[in-house]
């Protein structure tokens, strides 16, 4: 099983070093395959004054470090595809956001590389039509066939997130975990899938209470992985704090997930 986990943002070095410390467990469970979260640079913020990151130089050079003192594999998000090679040098696994799941400038460019290649599927987009997201990877990569198989060997994952539902909520359908794993292996991303954009005035709400539901149901059903951003005091993080899972509840709802996967 798959699991991407970190904060949602680079507040600090400092923070991001005690969050990936607290996360070793992970690195030394057989069971997972570990990959440290977090983003350089959150470019589709609510408003033009909330907290980005640290940047592209900045982020990049704090994530090399925790993936040399840990030995981490790294995903990050990238927006624009003049961002993808330099990206490509640290990171293991190249993330497109939600809303970019469609661009095919910056998918292409992300397949040229030889890092893995997860693609959030959009808020407002049809579950079947990630196909398509998922063959220009493919297609980039010398491959004709999209397939659950042929994704799993070309490096290329698909990710849950929700769909928009009316004005400021978000859905999980669990049908699109099935449908999406025709095209390629999926990771459901929990704390996402709770979002309540908007909800905050000038900025994006959410209820983290109703994380360990969706993530159990997703394990009912059956995903390749799991992604949660994680903080260790929700309520002062910096970006998607009232999405995020405690890091002192996190490991919890892992074991359950873990028990849900062997049933």
């Amino acid at each position: 099983m798959k699991l991407l986990a970190g904060p949602c943002v680079i507040e600090s070095e400092d923070n991001i070093f005690k969050i990936a410390k607290a996360l070793e467990i992970y690195q030394n469970d057989s069971s997972i395959d570990f990959y440290f979260k977090s983003s350089f640079d959150k470019a589709n913020r609510t408003a033009l004054d909330s907290f980005r990151g640290l940047g592209i130089d900045e982020g990049l050079r704090i994530l090399e470090k925790v993936k040399n003192d840990f030995g981490y594999k790294i995903v990050t998000d990238v927006h624009e595809s003049h961002q993808v090679a330099v990206v490509a040098e640290v990171v293991d696994m190249l993330q497109i956001p939600a809303f970019l799941c469609r661009q095919t400038d910056l998918l292409v460019a992300c397949a040229k590389t030889t890092k893995e290649v997860n693609i959030k599927k959009g808020q407002f987009i049809n579950p079947p039509d990630m196909k398509h997201s998922v063959m220009k990877v493919l297609k980039t990569r010398g491959c004709d066939e999209v397939s659950y198989e042929n994704s799993k060997k070309y490096g290329v994952y698909l990710c849950e997130r929700g769909s928009s539902f009316g004005y400021g909520n978000i859905v999980v359908d669990m049908r699109s975990l099935v449908i999406m794993r025709e095209f390629a292996p999926t990771i459901f991303d929990a704390t996402h899938s709770v979002q309540m954009p908007g909800s905050l005035g000038g900025k994006t709400g959410g209820d983290s209470s109703m994380v360990p539901y969706l993530a159990k149901a997703a394990a009912a059903v059956g995903v390749d992985g799991f992604f949660f951003e994680t903080h260790f005091d929700p309520s002062i993080a910096l970006s998607d704090g009232p999405n995020m899972i405690k890091l002192d509840e996190l490991e919890s709802l892992i074991n359950k997930i873990k028990k849900i996967r062997e049933i």
